[in-house]
């Protein structure tokens, strides 16, 4: 495989976990997948789906597995970081480069790369529901052609009007956003329409 000029930049950067990070890799550019920079780490990907990542903190240098929850996991090396809220993604920590097995780790990445390639994937379940904050929901009640209104925006934008004022902490402000954006709905417009 290619190296990425995006990753060397990457390890040189890490200068704390650069031996580490190197060794992974080099484990990673002996298979097939294709290596590149996403969200500011190294991701090797199959088919433009992701299957590994590598990422360095100041404790542990780790590779993440994208779709993890699908791996055998025999050696019970992989930790789900959120439990609770990580579906498939699964990461395997090492605290020092001596604890890097390089033939297990091509194991855990050849299984990754299978997997992709017979579709395991667990897609991310957007929420059709919208959460209306009350004072939003009060001052659509109180006015027909406001709700209406609000009724004829894209879930998104409506989404992000309902943000926008449960976002605020006081109730003073989600009061004076509340009036902010009242004629914004009524004229069909999204809160960040400006900016697109």
């Amino acid at each position: 495989m290619q190296k990425n000029e995006s990753v060397e930049e990457f390890i040189s950067k890490n200068e704390e976990w650069k031996e580490a990070i190197e060794i992974l890799r080099s484990i990673l550019l002996t298979t097939e997948m294709e290596e590149t920079i996403k969200w500011g780490i190294p991701v090797y990907i199959i088919n433009g789906k992701n299957v590994i990542g590598i990422g360095a903190f100041k404790s542990y240098v780790g590779i993440w597995f994208y779709q993890g929850v699908f791996l055998e996991d025999k050696a019970k090396k992989l930790l789900n970081a959120q439990e609770g809220k990580t579906k498939g993604l699964r990461q395997w920590r090492f605290n020092t480069t001596d604890e890097i097995d390089k033939k297990m780790i091509l194991q855990y990445a050849k299984e990754a790369i299978r997997n992709q390639k017979e579709g395991k994937e667990i897609k991310p379940v957007r929420s059709k529901t919208i959460e209306i904050p009350s004072e939003l929901l009060t001052a659509l009640n109180a006015n027909d052609n406001l709700k209406k209104s609000f009724e004829q925006l894209t879930p998104f934008k409506q989404k992000e009007y309902a943000e926008y004022i449960t976002t605020a902490k006081r109730e003073a402000t989600r009061i004076s956003r509340l009036e902010k954006i009242s004629p914004m709905i009524l004229d069909g417009i999204g809160l960040n329409d400006k900016y697109r």
